[in-house]
């Protein structure tokens, strides 16, 4: 452990690498709100936060139970699909109360390529809200509608057993992998009928 009389000890938050102050400054200082991605191991919450100097406000926010909830998602709450769908929702709502850019904001997680916070943003962007993406760092358009996993799902449909055992929760929830892709176009369509501005 550090020692001397130079030695400062870190915030408590920097300690639990929860935060990054010197981000969150630059973040904080921005005049746009901030796009908040979090991912939990079960949901993922999406907020669109101000700064303010009493502390954060938060304007508009989603989480997977909305999806699951009003728009009938039978996925997975957690997958590139809800992300993307989230994200598209937050953009929906950020332009119905008015605004009309904000920046990224994804923690501590590293921005990894075709990871589901850049879904995320990607689906914010699809709503026409304004923020700054790389589009090659955003996960493809098979990707983000589950072809991969509809196409895995028909793969292991001749081993019924591993089948049942691997798309479980699908299944318990009334959706079989195969349909994923035409289930995912079926919610973002709700999505935006519901949504949508203007």
């Amino acid at each position: 452990m550090a020692k001397g009389p130079g030695y400062r000890v870190p915030y408590r938050r920097r300690r639990e690498f929860k935060t990054d102050y010197r981000k969150r400054r630059i973040l904080a200082t921005s005049k746009d709100p901030r796009f908040v991605v979090r991912i939990t191991n079960k949901n993922i919450i999406i907020q669109i936060i101000k700064a303010e100097v009493k502390g954060d406000h938060s304007l508009i926010q989603t989480h997977s139970k909305e999806l699951v909830e009003k728009f009938d998602w039978k996925g997975d709450p957690n997958n590139t699909s809800a992300a993307y769908l989230l994200g598209l929702m937050a953009g929906l709502k950020a332009l119905r109360a008015g605004i009309d850019a904000t920046i990224p904001d994804i923690g501590l997680r590293t921005p990894s390529k075709g990871s589901r916070v850049f879904a995320a943003i990607k689906g914010a962007r699809d709503a026409g809200l304004k923020i700054p993406l790389d589009d090659e760092k955003a996960p493809s358009e098979d990707r983000i509608a589950g072809t991969h996993v509809a196409a895995y799902g028909s793969l292991l449909k001749e081993k019924p057993e591993v089948y049942e055992r691997l798309f479980s929760n699908y299944l318990r929830r009334g959706l079989k992998p195969e349909d994923i892709p035409g289930h995912f176009e079926e919610v973002k369509n709700r999505i935006v009928e519901v949504l949508g501005v203007g």
